[in-house]
């Protein structure tokens, strides 16, 4: 029986694709594509995200 795919966590490692911070949120789009936004950012494209439907998965540290 196949598993459940799942993203890992955001590391230390990710980083923002607009400024290159640590990265804060995940948007998967709903075309398969992904990115990755700081807190700043994520706030500022979070409710177009959400209007695209794309799944948002933030870091809670």
């Amino acid at each position: 029986m196949p598993g459940t795919l799942t993203r890992p966590e955001l590391t230390a490692a990710d980083r923002c694709d607009r400024c290159g911070a640590a990265a804060k949120l995940r948007a998967v789009l709903p075309s398969g594509g992904e990115l990755l936004f700081c807190g700043h950012h994520g706030r500022e494209f979070e409710p177009r995200l959400r209007e695209m439907d794309a799944e948002l998965q933030q870091d809670d540290q």
